[in-house]
């Protein structure tokens, strides 16, 4: 992976709250910086993904897989970008892909991927994307 697969990323600041006793990010933080990222860019590209707008849709997304794989340290203080692309979008599912970065370098220091079902809230069920999200997507 390298940083022209993809089109947009967050930045992030690592927070000393965020390491752990040998001063590196707790392996826990990866997948919130991802779905910090998924959000941002959801944001990004005019889909509102809040708790009170998929509420009053009736639907929302569920996480059916993550994976994570750990590539190089990082540190309290580190610059990041965590960059994302949707690699994949089925009738009801979106599979991210996602690698973080540090400012300003190509070695990439985590990747990893997310699959979303959108889902019934009612029946608990999948559903079709809606048209306008894939258009975006």
């Amino acid at each position: 992976m390298q940083r022209s697969d993809f089109a947009f990323f967050h930045p992030l600041r690592v927070r000393y709250s965020e390491i752990d006793a040998q001063g590196i990010v707790y392996n826990a933080h990866y997948l919130t910086y991802f779905d910090l990222t998924i959000t941002e860019y959801m944001r990004h590209i005019g889909c509102n993904v809040s708790p009170l707008a998929m509420q009053t849709q009736g639907k929302d997304f569920h996480v059916v897989k993550a994976t994570v794989e750990y590539k190089a340290p990082m540190r309290y203080d580190d610059e990041l970008e965590i960059h994302i692309r949707a690699g994949r979008v089925g009738r009801s599912s979106i599979t991210w892909e996602l690698a973080i970065f540090r400012k300003g370098e190509e070695d990439v220091l985590s990747s990893g991927e997310v699959i979303w079902v959108y889902t019934d809230q009612q029946t608990h069920k999948s559903t079709p994307l809606p048209a306008e999200l894939v258009e975006r997507l």
